[in-house]
């Protein structure tokens, strides 16, 4: 072959090389890309992409969950650009608590019943959907909507906890069912899932919910591979008369009086939400939930701190032990969950560096915690409160006189809808600051002395529901005034830095920026974005609809966008509202320059009060305790309240009230979620909740 041939054959193949490449290259969104892209998620991979925050691999960006990106395309500067790129329907009508999962532009999300939409982010198009097929009838055993918080992603998996207790491995690149594993330990209680689970060193770690029903906490870990369980640990003794699972429940059972038999109402402590994870430290993190009952002299009558109910706990990833714990509220008695977010900082604090934990629960204290030790380091509270003045050196509250009165109706500030409740917070290391809903929903309680597990009360809220307060609640009307605020938290010297004034309580999750920008969803149907220096409005657009979770932010073909999944609902938004119009729930996502035109949203149709119900005025006392105990806080007041992502019955037709027996008995809207009172309600009951929803819209109706 002649060398000017060869020459030209050689440079006709390198000419071709990239081309052959390219053509070898899958897709952006195709099944190949995905399961390529996907399955190098793993713990490291994790890691990496905290340096960059190229991706928004897990629920909290990162295993500290900090929700800080390092992005900064968008700005302060140029924020007031952005515009909607794309919107997708999630085809919900209850709430969406999700914040978007998105590796390499796919992004998995889930709406309510635990629906999971994996979404090309370059398109704005559905990929696919799974439906694990959660039976409607059972949405009343859970406290606060039917409702998810996302998925996690890793080896070519997503996972996905059901709201009825299953824990669920997906094709990354398909949405086709892996396996599956039953969470549940005993079928006989009301368990649910409703939080995002965690990946850390190959297992998937997942707790539950259902304190209020009377149930016994734990978080379990499992193979990510194969699905089988790796260690299970429980976050509050058993039965005493019982081997304990191990010595950390030995040493929590000193701490309950077993005349309680706190064993039977299940001792609550429920791990239905935060976690983070300290690989250098190999700890994870969990902050467990509310006793069980919420009534403290009723499962444990001599007192006592109840390990390890509203505490943060260390635990080792490998093995499950217990290693450490902090507890923030002892001898829980308001339902003050330490399930709220967790972030893990590097912070100096009097001269020194130190590995934290930032913590802002339901009880109105920020605390910042050595996540080596647990030692308690400072906590002061970010919202006026009165059942605590501070905490001691120690470490313990300092309780106010009224803290645990039982004997008449008291309002405890914070409520049990708590100062902060499960939406996110994020810690921008750039500014040395938190920024973090903030809230107030007026509660008054009254401890019911004739309480009995699992036992319908009268005028106990949803107690023949299964709920076990062992309070009445609101028996007093409260005094002190609903607010919602962001507000910016400097962690080291524990004191706020700035807050922006919302419409009301219930607002969503937030999100930070190296842009100096924190994002954040309001109750009033808004998406914002603010200067994280000085709490500046910079930019807003409307959802439609109100938005309770948090947004995520990523980069996809070099690109930076921004996503917030909204849809209106949880324990709040079941009865009230902040928006006039309705819609499904929804995922935007906007960029620079984006010029898509948002989905139209239907306006509320508020209907008149009832009237011409024909009812026994001797009845409305009585049907108002059976309401109470049955109705409240999925409806609402009758006419008082507006309604949220549930009707108001007061609103409702003449003819839906006076046939509401068809509602309550075998109703075909318990494919929506509505429960079937069959074998809980009698016909004469029906009789006297129509007098109470009649009689109180008359009552109320403008003379």
């Amino acid at each position: 072959m002649k060398t000017s041939t060869l020459g030209a054959l050689l440079l006709a193949t390198a000419t071709l090389a990239p081309l052959v490449a390219l053509a070898q290259t899958p897709a952006k969104g195709s099944p190949e890309h995905i399961r390529a892209v996907t399955g190098r998620i793993d713990t490291a991979a994790i890691r990496a992409n905290a340096r960059t925050t190229a991706d928004w691999p897990s629920y909290g960006l990162d295993h500290a969950e900090t929700r800080f990106s390092r992005l900064k395309q968008i700005d302060t500067a140029n924020v007031g650009q952005l515009g909607l790129v794309w919107s997708y329907n999630l085809e919900s009508t209850r709430g969406v608590e999700a914040t978007p999962v998105v590796v390499d532009g796919i992004m998995y999300v889930t709406a309510s019943w635990s629906i999971v939409h994996a979404v090309n982010v370059r398109t704005g198009q559905r990929l696919w959907t799974f439906d694990p097929q959660v039976n409607r009838e059972g949405g009343y055993k859970g406290c606060c909507d039917v409702v998810n918080r996302g998925v996690a992603v890793y080896q070519g998996k997503v996972f996905v906890a059901a709201y009825d207790g299953r824990l669920i491995a997906l094709d990354a690149a398909t949405g086709a069912k892996v396996w599956e594993q039953d969470t549940i330990t005993d079928r006989k209680y009301s368990y649910t899932i409703t939080g995002a689970p965690r990946v850390y060193k190959g297992k998937v770690i997942i707790g539950n919910g259902g304190a209020e029903y009377g149930v016994r906490g734990y978080i379990t870990a499992y193979d990510a591979k194969t699905g089988k369980q790796q260690w299970r640990w429980f976050t509050v003794p058993g039965d005493p008369s019982k081997p304990f699972e191990d010595e950390s429940m030995a040493k929590a059972a000193k701490t309950w009086d077993p005349a309680g038999k706190y064993w039977e109402a299940g001792g609550g402590g429920t791990a239905w939400d935060t976690m983070a994870f300290d690989p250098e430290l190999n700890l994870m993190y969990v902050g467990t939930g509310n006793g069980s009952p919420w009534a403290r002299n009723k499962r444990s009558p001599a007192g006592g701190d109840n390990l390890y109910l509203a505490s943060l706990v260390a635990l080792n990833p490998d093995t499950g032990k217990y290693v450490w714990h902090y507890q923030e509220t002892p001898g829980d008695n308001w339902d003050f969950t330490s399930t709220q977010p967790m972030i893990l900082a590097d912070l100096k604090i009097a001269g020194k560096d130190r590995k934290v934990i930032l913590h802002a629960p339901k009880n109105g204290f920020f605390f910042v915690v050595d996540r080596k030790s647990g030692e308690f380091i400072s906590a002061k509270n970010f919202v006026d409160v009165n059942w605590a003045s501070g905490y001691d050196a120690k470490g313990r509250p300092i309780e106010t006189e009224i803290a645990r009165v039982a004997d008449r109706p008291r309002e405890i500030i914070p409520s049990a809808f708590g100062a902060r409740n499960w939406h996110s917070m994020s810690f921008n290391p750039q500014t040395g600051l938190a920024y973090m809903p903030v809230q107030n929903v007026p509660v008054t309680l009254l401890d019911n002395k004739a309480w009995k597990f699992n036992a319908a009360s009268p005028l106990e809220p949803h107690s023949n529901l299964g709920w076990n307060m062992g309070m009445f609640a609101n028996a007093e009307p409260p005094k002190s005034a609903p607010f919602g605020r962001l507000v910016a938290w400097d962690p080291v010297a524990q004191k706020e830095r700035w807050r922006v004034e919302n419409i009301s309580p219930w607002n969503g999750g937030t999100l930070t920026t190296a842009g100096n920008l924190v994002f954040q969803g309001t109750a009033d149907g808004r998406f914002l974005a603010y200067d994280a220096r000085d709490g500046k409005k910079l930019w807003e657009t409307p959802t439609g609809t109100g938005v309770i979770a948090a947004p995520s932010t990523y980069l996809v073909d070099g690109k930076q966008y921004v996503s917030i999944a909204v849809g209106w609902g949880g324990v709040y938004g079941h009865t009230n509202r902040h928006t006039d119009r309705q819609g499904p729930g929804t995922v935007y996502t906007f960029a620079v320059g984006g010029t898509a035109k948002a989905p139209d949203f239907v306006a509320y149709r508020l209907g008149e009060l009832v009237q011409g119900v024909p009812y026994n005025k001797d009845h409305v006392a009585e049907g108002t305790a059976l309401y109470v105990s049955n109705c409240v806080f999925c409806h609402g007041v009758p006419g008082v309240d507006r309604g949220g992502n549930m009707p108001n019955l007061g609103y409702s037709a003449a003819g839906t009230i006076a046939n509401l027996d068809k509602f309550v008995f075998n109703s075909p809207l318990t494919k929506n979620g509505m429960p079937d009172f069959t074998g809980k309600l009698k016909a004469e009951d029906v009789d006297k909740l129509k007098a109470f929803i009649q009689g109180t819209a008359d009552a109320i109706r403008p003379k």
